[in-house]
């Protein structure tokens, strides 16, 4: 080997030994990054292989090739995988948390792998967004939903700021049956409430997994459900527990049943006098 080639393996070290003491420093982590380097940020991931990697796999054929020009908002960004792998196709991404730990990853990564002037990250409740008139092309919003106290209304705030796409994924319920007659339920006899395939949600009053911000857990029946009810069609399910959704003028209909209370939640965010 040349002395040359010699340095340059050296320095390579150098770098990766560097990379990972700061990788050390802003642990823990939940997101597998793969930097350019060939470093990870946690390659034995506790949920078993390349995690999310392994979940991008079965979705990425379903997000289009080329993004460029497309404004993407990720709910939810942890660490920033999903940011970084829109980012690579062109997108411009606002990547929001509520926990300033995975924030400080994201940011680090972003720069770590080139993406800091595509990928901007900041800490907001998805709430929050009512507080701007932004619109985005692709909404991305993968494991948020069951973590909200109010889950219908950070759907319904999403659903209106989405222009083509809606990413979405949830916890479930097992199964995937789909009770049909639902338009109407007598009060007298709700019986067929307690069908496998009517739309519902299980509370979660303490933990699911050790987790007490796991709140809620819907059915696959009540998923779709909500989905349409806040103006969204899916599409597709590129995987388990994920729905690619289009904003639909039909299904928008409905939202004329609860427009004035959104409009007043939007605008007690707001701070609207």
């Amino acid at each position: 080997m040349s002395a040359n080639s010699q340095t340059a393996t050296s320095d390579a070290a150098g770098r990766a030994a560097e990379q990972q003491r700061q990788i050390d420093a802003l642990g823990p982590w939940f997101h597998n990054l793969h930097l350019p380097s060939g470093v990870q940020t946690l390659p034995n991931h506790f949920l078993g292989g390349d995690f999310p990697n392994f979940k991008w796999q079965q979705i990425e054929p379903f997000v289009p090739r080329d993004l460029t020009g497309w404004r993407v908002l990720d709910v939810g960004c942890n660490a920033g995988f999903y940011s970084f792998e829109l980012a690579r196709r062109g997108a411009s991404v606002l990547g929001i948390d509520v926990d300033p730990h995975y924030l400080a990853q994201a940011r680090w990564a972003a720069g770590e792998m080139g993406f800091a002037d595509a990928v901007e990250f900041r800490q907001m409740e998805v709430y929050d967004i009512a507080r701007s008139d932004e619109t985005f092309d692709l909404v991305w919003f993968m494991g948020v939903f069951y973590h909200l106290r109010y889950p219908l209304l950070g759907l319904d705030l999403l659903a209106q700021r989405t222009r083509r796409l809606m990413m979405f994924q949830t916890l479930t319920m097992p199964g995937d049956s789909v009770y049909t007659d639902t338009q109407d339920c007598p009060i007298l006899d709700r019986t067929k409430l307690l069908e496998t395939g009517w739309p519902k949600m299980a509370f979660i009053e303490h933990r699911l997994s050790g987790d007490p911000t796991n709140w809620w857990a819907a059915n696959h029946a009540g998923v779709e459900a909500m989905l349409r009810s806040s103006g969204l069609r899916i599409e597709a399910r590129p995987g388990h527990e994920i729905y690619l959704c289009v904003p639909d003028a039909e299904a928008a209909k409905m939202r004329t049943l609860y427009a004035s209370q959104l409009a007043a939640v939007t605008g007690a965010i707001r701070g609207d006098a």
